[in-house]
This record gives C-alpha cells, structure tokens and sequence, in this order.
C-alpha cells in the first residue's frame, strides 16, 4: 500500500491506522482489509473490482469491459441455454459506426465473422421455444434494429407462460402471437389501444399499468379468453365515466380490475345504467 500523509503502516498486518480522522473511502477500505488482510489478485480479477490510482485519483476499465457490448451467446466456452435464463439481455451491442464515433472501436476486436453454421447453432442454443418463464424487462430499446430482435425473439415464445416486457418503450406487439401465455405484465410502455397487444387466447392476468391507453376500444377482443385480472392504472382511459361498468362488461370472466375485486356496483342492471346516463346529460 503507497504511504499516504496523515496515515501510519504497520508492517505486521498491513492495516493502515492513524489517529487522525479517517477518510470515508480509506475507512471503508480498512473495513475490508480488517476481515481479509489481503485481496488476493485473483479476487480483483473475477470479481471485477474497480483499481483506483491513488495519486490521480482515476478509475481504469474494469476486467469485463471488453464483453459489455457482447450477448450471453456470444461469449465462448458456455453451454447455457436460453430456456435457463430467467432475466437474459437480448438487446444487441451498438453498430460498428456508432462505436466508432464513440471512440469505441477497441470493441470491435471481440467481434468476429462468423459462418452460417455458427449462425444456427447460436440460434439453437437461444432455444426460447423451451423457455415456460422469462423476463425480457428494461432491454433500452432505443433503435429499430433493436427492437427488430426484440420481436424475433418473441415469436420464438411458443411455450412461454409467464412473461415480463416492462420498460421496453413497446408501441406495438399485434404481430405477435403467444398462445400459452397466462400472465403478461407490459407496465410503462407506450401502448395507445388493447389492439396493439399480442394475441393471448390463454391469457389470465394483464397488466397495462403506465401506458396511454386512452379508450376502452379494443377490449372486447379479450371477452373470448379466460382474463381474470387486468390492470389499468394510470392510464387515460381509467377516468372515463362508468369505468369500472365497462370493463367488466366488455369481459364476462374478469374477477379483478386494477387490485379491487368484481364488487355488485359494477354490475348495474340495463335500467340503473341509462339513469345514470340521463343523469349525467342533465
């Protein structure tokens, strides 16, 4: 350890000690080092620790750096498959031109030609027809050759059951067909209308949470499915008038809307509801 002013060695432990007031970084440090002694150089090389230059005070790359533009399947030597990971990065690294200008170009070397016969076997180690349970959540999907392979991962989803796309910046999945699917949770996309959602004829738990779903228009296309929960919070169509009366009238199966169960004032006879239309005209 480089000798530091205001702080005092001491050569049997290798502990820095001082009477002085210590500094939180040092101190957190010393916590450490009090438990351990000594960081093997093994440890600081797999478990990615950050090395400070004490004298310039600047962070050099972590271990991992040079991968951080590279997919699970792209990394050698690994026989994961896609239907063993719950929570995988399926958005790809940036273009070569945007590396580039980054003044990135140093990551190109990791990426290599690869033959036709690599291509399929990357595709069949993906193996996302086996996945039951994935969660594709906060991808930053900010260009179109992202979401591109976003989307060609989902329509590999034929078995997938429970499915989590939060954060994704979705404006449309109409495409997408998920045919065993019971729970989908969109929250926080960009989702104008329930026809922009995928095709779901096993689907029993919805949730749309922070969309902008601004109409009922559309629902009625779940009245033929087994939906029991949907949620609709803070969207734009929770404050239209009878809101609660609608939705469970476009959906006959629906037990809970937005965390409240199916309660009898939302289930108004013919006549109670046209008083309350003439109500509301008056």
């Amino acid at each position: 350890m480089p000798w530091i002013p205001g702080y005092r060695q001491t050569s049997s432990s290798g502990l820095t000690t001082s009477n002085q007031k210590f500094h939180k970084t040092y101190s957190s440090c010393c916590s450490i080092l009090s438990d351990t002694h000594t960081i093997p150089p093994v440890l600081l090389q797999n478990r990615g620790f950050i090395r400070q230059n004490c004298d310039f005070g600047q962070l050099s790359p972590l271990p991992s750096d040079s991968f951080k533009y590279l997919g699970w399947r792209d990394i050698e030597e690994h026989d994961v498959r896609g239907n063993q990971l719950h929570c995988p990065r399926v958005r790809d690294g940036p273009s070569e031109e945007e590396l580039f200008f980054r003044g990135e170009e140093h990551s190109l070397k990791k990426r290599k030609q690869v033959t036709d016969t690599e291509k399929w076997q990357k595709k069949l180690q993906e193996n996302w027809e086996n996945c039951a349970e994935l969660n594709l959540s906060f991808q930053d999907l900010g260009d179109l050759y992202q979401v591109e392979n976003f989307k060609r991962v989902l329509r590999r989803l034929i078995r997938v059951e429970k499915l989590w796309l939060v954060d994704n910046s979705l404006t449309d999945l109409s495409a997408i067909r998920l045919p065993r699917c019971r729970e989908l949770n969109v929250n926080k996309n960009h989702f104008t209308s329930f026809k922009q959602l995928p095709k779901m004829p096993q689907i029993q738990h919805l949730s749309l949470a922070e969309n902008n779903i601004m109409t009922l228009s559309g629902i009625s296309d779940f009245r033929q499915t087994p939906l029991e929960s949907l949620i609709l919070k803070r969207n734009p169509c929770e404050f239209q008038e009878r809101y609660r009366q609608l939705v469970f009238s476009s959906l006959p199966n629906l037990k809970m809307l937005d965390g409240i169960p199916k309660l009898p004032e939302d289930c108004s006879p013919p006549d109670i509801r046209f008083f309350y239309k003439m109500c509301t005209i008056l």
